[in-house]
């Protein structure tokens, strides 16, 4: 069985790239490769990239959705709008302006690239390899003003906007709808058996699969046999235990972020991505970390309720994240390059 000797070896090969090509030359298995870093639920990554001459384009890969807890496929396109934002930063590191568009033609985001005098390497570039999501508790301090202003401008888009919330009463409310949305999820025998079915309970088939929440990254399992491990999916996924966990967590995070939007269409899910990914690699070049909590959000019969808390008026709640100052974690695994690229 591999150790987690073995599974941290792979984690950060998959993040040793290689040298940076010359200024103007344009790298696209390197943009790939930066892109697929990016955030997505369940590490699903439901993306594929078709390459040509001065774009690429980033499209759903439909094997990889998540019907249950994603009737419509809006997480997905968030997911794709994570990758886009990655590489538009990794492109201005090759001197490149990227403009992405979503086309419905091809159901994808084209990405135009073109060469720019302007376009260099900055903090969200650089944060790339080191961004994770931290499933652990954080130190319970707040943050600085200059930080959450950053942090804060970072996070808007042309469609989207992020609400910060930061006081004790507001984090005690976003636990008490986490609570109820475990109470809804985890008691729901589909949902169970759509996450067990993303979990990487041991880190042999983590590594052999490349995808999904392992058990080394979350930090919330111990390694067990995958087969046994999803026959004791009701055990193991106990709303019970979870709720305190995850109220540990968010009292001892910094705050919370919210990922607002007044459309509801792939244009604007595509954008609540990029919104939040820049959000995360903000936090990550700030030594912030950050983890996704979005309960009140994918149970759908919280939405509503969770909406009218935020005092939203035309808008509702896409993406959640908690946010502070914190230990890091062991990262994710990636998929080889070769087969998230679409050959022609």
């Amino acid at each position: 069985m591999a150790s987690a000797k073995d599974y941290d070896a792979a984690a950060r090969a998959i993040r040793q790239l290689t040298p940076e090509p010359p200024p103007g030359s344009l790298d696209t298995e390197r943009l790939v490769r930066l892109a697929t870093l990016a955030a997505s639920n369940h590490n699903s990554q439901p993306w594929k990239f078709h390459i040509e001459r001065d774009r690429i384009t980033v499209l759903p890969d439909y094997k990889r959705r998540l019907p249950v807890v994603d009737t419509d496929d809006r997480q997905l396109f968030h997911s794709l709008g994570c990758a886009v934002e990655n590489l538009v930063q990794a492109a201005a590191a090759q001197g490149f302006d990227a403009e992405p568009t979503y086309s419905s033609t091809v159901d994808g985001i084209v990405v135009q690239l073109e060469r720019s005098a302007w376009a260099k390497a900055n903090e969200l570039y650089a944060a790339i390899p080191h961004r994770q999501c931290v499933r652990k508790p954080y130190d319970g301090q707040p943050l600085g003003r200059a930080e959450l202003a950053k942090l804060t401008g970072i996070g808007r888009g042309s469609r989207a906007q992020t609400l910060i919330l930061v006081t004790e009463a507001a984090k005690e409310a976003v636990t008490e709808f986490v609570t109820q949305g475990n109470a809804l999820q985890l008691t729901d025998r589909a949902y169970r058996r759509e996450l067990a079915a993303w979990m990487r309970f041991n880190n042999g088939e983590a590594m052999r699969r490349g995808d999904g929440r392992s058990a080394r990254a979350t930090g919330r399992l111990l390694p067990l046999p995958g087969l046994l491990a999803r026959l004791m999916s009701k055990q193991i996924f106990d709303p019970e235990s979870h709720s305190a966990r995850d109220a540990k967590q968010i009292r001892r995070s910094a705050g919370v972020a919210v990922f607002v939007a007044s459309e509801d269409d792939k244009s604007t899910w595509i954008d609540v991505g990029r919104a939040c990914q820049r959000f995360a690699l903000q936090a990550t070049a700030l030594d912030i970390r950050t983890a996704f909590i979005n309960q009140p959000i994918h149970a759908r019969a919280l939405q509503s309720q969770f909406d009218e808390w935020l005092q939203l008026k035309g808008e509702r709640a896409m993406l959640m994240l908690r946010f502070g100052h914190g230990p890091k974690a062991p990262f994710s695994l990636r998929r080889p390059v070769d087969e998230v690229i679409v050959k022609s």
